[in-house]
């Protein structure tokens, strides 16, 4: 079987939302789909059981990466951290705010969701100008964690995003890859 092929048959292209010009790619057929998701959670799952990307808890970005991340976390037993939307957690917090193309946006954290060291794999479903990604990364540094990969089901690389965040230091994994053309 073509993982590729197979997984990106189950990714829905929405033209023009949510605004007009944007092929947004919609993973919701795919999660609908219970080998679909079962062969994307395992292809996650089988890259950081190898001992030198193992770790210790996975961090979820809001709202998709909670739902990829807390499957992996679970298959992979270790813990899982949700990094939120700015007031949506009821603990104290760290905040990290990034722009996006109109305004800003901020994204926060426990304070104490991680202590320092622990080896963190940081997830979210698709990255576009990763600026989300680049907040949640640089939120898990200030706790003093190791971040082992910023991972995602879907790149749009022709948005600069996953270009941004290697030049940041972020060691970064897709499985897909979109371009405008797809």
């Amino acid at each position: 079987m073509d993982i590729e092929a197979y997984l990106r048959s189950r990714i829905r292209t929405v033209a023009d939302w949510p605004q007009p010009g944007v092929r947004f790619r919609d993973i919701t057929p795919l999660l609908l789909d219970a080998r679909a998701m079962r062969v994307l959670v395992d292809q996650f799952v089988w890259r950081y059981m190898d001992p030198a990307r193992r770790p210790d808890v996975v961090a979820g970005i809001d709202a998709r990466g909670f739902i990829i991340g807390s499957v992996v976390a679970f298959e992979l037993g270790v813990g899982f951290v949700p990094v939120r939307k700015k007031g949506k957690l009821p603990f104290e917090t760290l905040s990290e705010s990034y722009a996006l193309e109109y305004g800003s946006a901020t994204v926060e954290v426990h304070s104490d969701a991680l202590r320092a060291g622990q080896r963190v794999l940081l997830i979210d479903d698709l990255i576009a100008t990763g600026g989300t990604m680049l907040a949640a990364h640089r939120l898990l540094q200030r706790l003093g964690a190791s971040v082992v990969e910023g991972a995602a089901i879907v790149d749009l690389p022709e948005l600069g995003g996953s270009a941004a965040l290697r030049e940041a230091g972020l060691e970064l994994f897709t499985l897909l890859r979109f371009d405008a053309q797809d």
